[in-house]
């Protein structure tokens, strides 16, 4: 069981900049990143034995993790491609 916290900024160090101006500037984005901050924290306690958590539990806070960050690298790579665009 791995208890690495797996932040947005060690996720994703090349787009620190991008986040931190998405979150302030786009309230879906800001809202996705919040939820993967809940959960991400609740992965942590839960395998650090803070708040233990049972195995199917923690399968679907992993797999909403999973899919929040999903969602969070996949649009920091349609503006990146926008962006790219001439």
């Amino acid at each position: 069981m791995s208890n690495t916290p797996h932040q947005l900024a060690e996720e994703f160090p090349e787009y620190v900049g991008k986040i931190r101006h998405l979150r302030e500037v786009d309230g879906h984005f800001h809202r996705i990143t919040e939820d993967y901050d809940v959960v991400n924290r609740a992965i942590h306690r839960a395998e650090t034995n803070i708040e233990p958590a049972d195995d199917f539990h923690m399968a679907d806070m992993r797999k909403e993790r999973m899919r929040l960050k999903d969602e969070i690298y996949g649009t920091l790579t349609r503006l990146e491609t926008a962006e790219e665009r001439p």
